[in-house]
């Protein structure tokens, strides 16, 4: 019987193809939408919990500000006097520093604006290195001896910063002071750091003139160490130290699962708005399921009213309506999740054509399965109604309906 239902049904959306497509706009666009933008939601926080599991889970950072520190919000610097009670705390077995600020760089007759990061140049820098995911492809580190010399960015040399790209010995100006470059740094995979400097720490301090200043402590934990416990202690030092309150710090101490967590959070967060936006055009497919289904009803009445004398019964002539909507529904959601991953994979080329691989697109089974039964229920729902109303029809009534 209900192969029967799904013949008739199915034949019926075949004989009015312009009025079945044109209802299942509404759906598929909002399917395609809702679909592309989760896929690259959890491509995007997959890409970032990858990242951050490649930094490792015994490392967490020191930063100026209170809990927002990492969205902007800065307060007192770190000062030399905080990495040295940073590095007496129990469990603490490497303390970096780094320093950074945004500044101008000149090579040749052009200037363009970047990061300076400020690196230390003993063993200490192999921690930041780690974290900040790059490396030297060629020429070689910094030394202790250097002064005005520098690593640079991929962008700079795979000319895609300057017109014309940065090679080995080439000088590049900063407030005044020539830097020959030394070594050239593998791509990391975004254009902002691709495109960052690096120079010896103290002579970033000294071109600065912030002689003192830190800008982020990165902090590895021996083994077999609680890492919570540390981040707790080093709160504790720091606060004695900088006569603070628990509560009103102007630090911020973070391991990399509550900087994910923050992300992820973040993400959510925007995710279910913009889907929830998207979701209104599958709300508007669904009404105008529910519009063409009336129609269908009116258009119909006598053919029920057939159905009927012959022995249809209300509850037969309930579901051969609602899978024709479900058909809709489903035919709708069907190439909206179609054109939903292709839209979601068009983004992921051209993210990565802009040197952001992190936004990658994710087609899980839960993802396009829930999408399509969720594209069914819609039409079905919208077809309850009319389906309700043509069940009722009397035999007579329909017979005699022009």
């Amino acid at each position: 019987m209900l192969a029967d239902y799904l013949k008739f049904a199915f034949n019926n959306l075949r004989h009015r193809k312009l009025r079945s497509w044109l209802t299942m706009v509404g759906i598929f666009i909002g399917i395609a939408a809702v679909v592309a933008l989760i896929s690259i939601s959890q491509g995007l926080q997959g890409a970032i919990t990858e990242q951050f599991e490649m930094f490792g889970t015994n490392k967490l950072m020191i930063m100026p500000g209170g809990m927002g520190a990492m969205f902007g919000a800065f307060g007192e610097e770190l000062t030399q006097d905080d990495l040295d009670v940073v590095q007496k705390v129990e469990g603490v077995d490497i303390a970096a520093e780094m320093f950074y600020r945004s500044g101008k760089i000149k090579f040749e007759d052009e200037i363009k604006s970047t990061f300076i990061i400020g690196l230390t140049t003993d063993e200490t820098a192999e921690i930041i290195k780690n974290m900040q995911g790059f490396e030297v492809e060629e020429g070689r580190d910094l030394k202790k001896d250097d002064k005005y010399k520098i690593i640079i960015g991929w962008s700079l040399w795979n000319n895609d910063f300057f017109e014309k790209s940065v090679n080995l010995r080439d000088k590049i100006e900063i407030k005044g002071k020539e830097f020959r470059v030394v070594g050239l740094i593998s791509k990391i995979g975004n254009r902002a750091d691709d495109s960052q400097v690096y120079i010896p720490i103290e002579t970033a301090r000294e071109i600065f003139d912030e002689p003192d200043e830190i800008s982020t402590i990165f902090v590895q934990i021996k083994e077999d160490v609680n890492i919570k416990d540390v981040a707790e202690e080093i709160k504790k030092e720091l606060r004695d130290s900088r006569n603070e309150k628990e509560g009103e710090e102007s630090f911020s101490v973070q391991t990399f699962e509550q900087i994910l967590e923050q992300v992820n959070n973040v993400l959510g967060v925007i995710t279910i708005v913009i889907v929830g936006i998207a979701a209104i055009s599958v709300v508007v497919g669904g009404v105008g399921i529910m519009n063409t289904m009336y129609t269908s009803v009116l258009q119909r009445t006598r053919e029920i009213g057939i159905m009927k004398a012959v022995g249809a019964k209300n509850s037969d002539i309930l579901q051969i309506f609602l899978i024709e909507s479900g058909f809709f529904g489903l035919a709708g959601g069907t190439i909206g999740i179609a054109a939903g991953v292709g839209i979601a994979k068009v983004l992921e080329i051209i993210a990565y054509q802009a040197n952001f691989p992190l936004l990658k697109a994710y087609y899980g089974a839960p993802l396009l399965i829930g999408a399509l039964f969720f594209s069914f229920v819609i039409g079905a729902v919208s077809g309850t109604l009319p389906a309700l109303q043509a069940s009722r029809l009397r035999p007579v009534e329909a017979l005699r309906y022009e």
